[in-house]
């Protein structure tokens, strides 16, 4: 391989994005990104980014920008339904002593605007409504075509499309296929100057509640605090017709009169300011998302040839860890570090990239399963006993002096940058 090399990305979500600036910074590689949406996403709800990702935003050159529109506070309160206040702690403080970062919670699309800023600043080739159509490899390159007739031709080619991926489905990987986890989230960002001023006042950060049949929680996601993202995790059975794996959007009235009731009558018990706050909050949405959870299993094949799969593309996996963009972080990070040395043959890179990082990204699959196990349906005693459980844990961490030995958090400080790579 030449030491002039060339890497065509495919997708423009946080991982392409991302992947794009760092080779950009760390590599001699020319990159160009090409996205299948005809303009920059405007789906999605509002994204958490813990300490271990936000550090790699911060070596992007872009974590002030990102914190100037998103809220970071790391403030965490478990309410009952019976409206007394179950467990209150920083739940990431012994990780933010350590790594100088805390937590983010940030719309996608102003995530998604802040990265597409630093390409378009770095002039970094990029191209909407590009249609992945074919993928093909010679000894010396990886040719892509698109729905439109074009073409082009580069060294490596690294799949950043996403957990529907046509670069794994089509050729890295079409074994591999995507597993329901039985979890569905109905999210919605409201403008918090629709709340009155008590239910507003109220909100301090993560604001959760167990309720008999999932998890209701509210954050805001705008530095000033301007907008609120609500979400609800429950366990959903899938339709018997029709694909629902993108999540939809609804509308309509009665649609989302529809998913309020639901909502209302899951709270119908609900008391005190935080129970009447709730019932608030469910009544201003206009517009619901539903995302049913899907993912893919640790296992399969994550690169062929000249092709390499990051982030979701990969190893999509249930919201519950609040990894999902810190895990492409540390992919790109690791990768980028990898190419460093451009005589270094590509399949020995990916072998190394691939040895690396299964590890870690199982680490995380099962913590997120583990956390989604709490979001599960349960009666008035089973509720009971999660909330006990939940309290008792937080008082006995705090009494023996876990949280300052950083229990439950070493994974926050994992540095992918420091990760030996021998």
């Amino acid at each position: 391989m030449s030491e002039s090399r060339k890497a065509i990305i495919i997708g423009a979500g946080p991982a392409g994005l991302a992947a794009a600036l760092r080779l950009h910074q760390q590599t001699n590689i020319q990159v160009t990104i090409y996205e299948l949406r005809a303009e920059p996403t405007t789906l999605g709800g509002a994204i958490g980014i813990l300490p271990n990702g936000l550090r790699l935003l911060d070596r992007l050159g872009l974590y002030e920008k990102a914190a100037a529109r998103g809220f970071t506070s790391s403030n965490l309160t478990l309410h009952s339904m019976q409206g007394h206040i179950v467990a209150q702690q920083d739940f990431i403080a012994w990780a933010r002593e350590k790594t100088g970062f805390g937590y983010m919670r940030i719309k996608r699309t102003d995530l998604v605007d802040v990265l597409l800023q630093a390409v378009q600043e770095a002039k970094i080739s990029i191209h909407f409504n590009k249609r992945l159509t074919n993928i093909e490899e010679s000894d010396e390159s990886v040719q892509v075509t698109f729905g439109d007739g074009s073409t082009d031709s580069a060294d490596m080619l690294f799949g950043c499309d996403g957990i529907h991926s046509f670069v794994r489905r089509a050729y890295v990987d079409s074994k591999k296929s995507l597993e329901y986890s039985g979890m569905s989230g109905l999210g919605s960002i409201i403008p918090t100057s629709i709340l009155s001023p008590s239910t507003a006042a109220q909100i301090t950060g993560l604001d959760a509640t167990l309720t008999e049949d999932g998890m209701l929680a509210v954050n805001p996601c705008s530095a000033g605090k301007d907008e609120l993202f609500c979400f609800f995790s429950k366990e959903v059975a899938l339709p018997e017709s029709g694909d629902s794996r993108d999540g939809w959007a609804v509308h309509g009235k009665e649609e989302v009169d529809g998913f309020k009731s639901t909502m209302l009558e899951t709270l119908e018990s609900a008391q005190g300011e935080w129970g009447s706050a709730m019932k608030e909050i469910v009544n201003k949405i206009s517009v619901v998302n539903f995302y049913p959870v899907y993912r893919l299993r640790p296992g399969g094949v994550w690169f062929k040839g000249r092709c390499l799969l990051l982030g979701d593309a990969a190893h999509a996996m249930s919201p519950h860890a609040g990894q999902g963009v810190s895990m492409a972080l540390e992919d790109i990070f690791l990768l980028s570090r990898l190419l460093e040395d451009p005589k270094r043959p590509l399949n020995e890179t990916f072998q190394s990239y691939d040895r690396i990082r299964r590890p870690r990204i199982s680490e995380i699959f099962k913590l997120a399963a583990k956390n989604a196990e709490v979001r599960k349906k349960t009666g008035p005693w089973g509720l009971w006993l999660k909330e006990i459980l939940f309290s008792m844990a937080i008082t006995l961490s705090w009494v023996f002096g876990a949280e300052k030995r950083g229990l439950r958090q070493g994974h926050l400080v994992y540095d992918v940058d420091k990760v030996d790579l021998v």
